[in-house]
């Protein structure tokens, strides 16, 4: 496990954590709803005596346990959505802070390339035995020949299935057969995106950290090791500066002791915004 995802384990552990809490808040809120005797003096079912000296008790149980029903749902629901949260962590693709992206796109990209072959080869070989007359209703030697050479030419077994499939038109008797060619068109676009995805984080991990002081005002750094670019103030600045830096995409990290953004060319450039906005000729 490198730091990213222990990072991303930490995160989903925290978020886990935060569940329970608000998991047993919405216990213990449920439990002070209790209107039972035992709990309010009040036998149950009993309608709220006008006049009687138990009014005003039986009134204000009836508010505390609505109230703490109300706190009970709350508290589930906040539960149910930490617990969606952590789920989610780590799911959403591979990440740019991941220091083992790259590799893991390039097993991404090459398992796309192989998929891209076998549907080509796939439709070359489905094309060739219909022309032969083979079809998606076809059995016996001709339809176990297409299925056996199908599966030498993408280079695994081929359930006779997907080799039906493969062979039935599309839309009706005239659609084309074999892996449709938006699949193709997709898949294809994806490798293109992935290569030049890979480029850029490439053409990243040989940058530096560069680090630019502002006298009087703050440091921006490029930070390199951890994918961001974060301002420094000296002390904790004032709220007006605080908006600026909301304002254009950063927020405060403790952990870093800085305000920062995923380092982008967007973020270099709200960099510079946020520059002039503090007054600083760039």
């Amino acid at each position: 496990m490198n730091s990213y995802e222990r990072k991303q384990a930490n995160r989903r552990d925290r978020l886990n954590a935060a569940a329970d809490r608000a998991e047993g808040r919405s216990n213990e809120a449920y439990k002070r709803a209790d209107m039972s005797e035992a709990a309010t003096g009040i036998p149950f079912g009993q309608p709220i005596l006008v006049g009687h000296h138990s009014e005003g008790r039986h009134r204000a149980a009836i508010k505390r346990a609505d109230n703490a029903m109300r706190k009970s749902v709350e508290e589930g629901k906040r539960a149910s959505e930490l617990r969606g949260k952590a789920a989610a962590v780590g799911t959403g693709g591979i990440s740019s802070d991941d220091p083992d992206a790259i590799n893991k796109l390039k097993e991404k990209l090459a398992k796309l390339e192989r998929d891209q072959a076998e549907m080509k080869a796939a439709n070359k070989v489905t094309r060739k035995w219909s022309k032969k007359g083979v079809t998606h209703e076809s059995t016996g030697d001709d339809f176990e020949a297409f299925a056996k050479e199908l599966a030498e030419a993408v280079g695994h077994p081929v359930s006779h299935k997907l080799a039906k499939e493969l062979m039935t038109p599309q839309w009706g008797n005239a659609g084309p057969i074999g892996f449709p060619p938006y699949r193709l068109t997709n898949n294809n676009a994806e490798i293109k995106r992935l290569k030049n995805r890979i480029e850029q984080l490439e053409k990243a991990s040989e940058a530096e950290t560069k680090e630019h002081d502002f006298q009087g005002v703050c440091k921006v750094v490029e930070n390199v090791e951890e994918n961001r670019v974060q301002f420094i103030f000296d002390g904790k600045p004032s709220a007006e500066v605080r908006g600026i830096m909301k304002d254009h995409g950063f927020r405060w990290a403790p952990s870093q002791g800085a305000w920062q953004r995923k380092l982008t060319g967007n973020a270099r450039y709200s960099a510079r915004l946020a520059l002039q906005a503090l007054g600083v000729q760039i």
